[in-house]
């Protein structure tokens, strides 16, 4: 049976992750705008959100596995409580901290219209953090850590979060500048404007 929970400690640490890295792509390629025309944006926004609770639920899972296994010793204070572990204090609390963002994100996700759209999009961005913890917990406190596969999971990971940040980034940038090209065109007088556009 601790075989067992061994097991479970290290896959769904490793899929809550995943997971992770999977709702934040579609996240940020839905607010970005830049979806394509595969699926309409609201498809990307269910998945998102099913993926993000996916990864709560077996961060979840692994929170209760790693209490289970008796050969971690650990107690509910040391798994929920940031630097209360007797071994590994920062890889664990790490872990800690990136599993109340997750939750956090995730259960502010669904009354978002209590919060003000900046508080909720500072929280919500909140996730990438979240994600680069928990990345940074399993290449410190992981089993596998040291293995080849687990390494490029991470790079992999890392290299697709880089790119759909990138992606939302230039959006971002590119919507500002049209903005403020807007802004200046009207601010001009009539017979300048169409001076301006030839």
């Amino acid at each position: 049976m601790d075989d067992l929970w061994w097991y479970l400690v290290r896959a769904s640490g490793i899929v809550a992750v995943a997971l992770g890295v999977a709702a934040m792509f579609c996240g940020l390629l839905f607010s970005a705008r830049d979806t394509g025309r595969w699926r309409r944006p609201n498809w990307w926004l269910d998945l998102h959100n099913q993926l993000g609770g996916l990864a709560l639920i077996f961060t979840a899972v692994h929170l209760v596995a790693v209490y289970a296994d008796e050969f971690n010793g650990l107690g509910l204070v040391q798994i929920l409580v940031p630097f209360t572990a007797p071994d590994q204090t920062w890889g664990m609390a790490l872990g800690v901290v990136s599993a109340w963002l997750f939750a956090l994100v995730v259960f502010t996700s669904w009354p978002k219209r209590l919060f003000s759209r900046r508080v909720w999009r500072v929280v919500h961005l909140s996730s990438l953090v979240g994600l680069v913890l928990g990345g940074v917990h399993g290449y410190l406190t992981g089993y596998d850590a040291p293995t080849l596969a687990f390494r490029a999971l991470l790079v992999a990971g890392l290299g697709i979060v880089v790119y759909a940040t990138t992606i939302r980034l230039v959006s971002v940038l590119h919507r500002r500048v049209a903005k403020i090209s807007r802004n200046s065109r009207d601010r001009l007088p009539v017979g300048s404007r169409s001076t301006a556009k030839v």
